[in-house]
């Protein structure tokens, strides 16, 4: 994971942990009936919103710096010559394959005996 793609991923997860931990002191606070309990929703509130955009910052980063460092979806000239090669070697195993077979297959047919 690039550099830039992975603050961005550090980011995130630290808004994310901060509003859940935000959410649940809110929950608390409301089950406890302390006068804590509004204010923490409404920075619930605030931070879920920030913990969106950090998610999204993630996305974001990462697809800009694919664009800007080119991640070539075609396969390289090698990786294609090298694909080719196998194919071309499979090709003729399978070649050589059969006419051993054909070779075994005409041998055994035309003897009458084995003396």
């Amino acid at each position: 994971m690039p550099d830039p793609v992975r603050t961005a991923a550090v980011r995130a997860v630290l808004l994310v942990a901060v509003t859940l931990l935000q959410a649940m002191v809110a929950f608390l606070c409301t089950m406890a009936g302390s006068w804590l309990a509004f204010p923490m929703v409404l920075s619930s509130i605030a931070s879920t919103v920030v913990a969106t955009w950090g998610v999204l910052d993630v996305w974001v980063t990462r697809q800009v710096w694919n664009q800007r460092n080119g991640v070539v979806s075609a396969p390289s000239s090698t990786a294609r010559a090298l694909r080719r090669e196998r194919r071309r070697a499979r090709r003729q195993a399978r070649a050589a394959e059969r006419g051993q077979a054909r070779i075994r297959r005409r041998g055994s047919a035309g003897q009458l005996s084995h003396s």
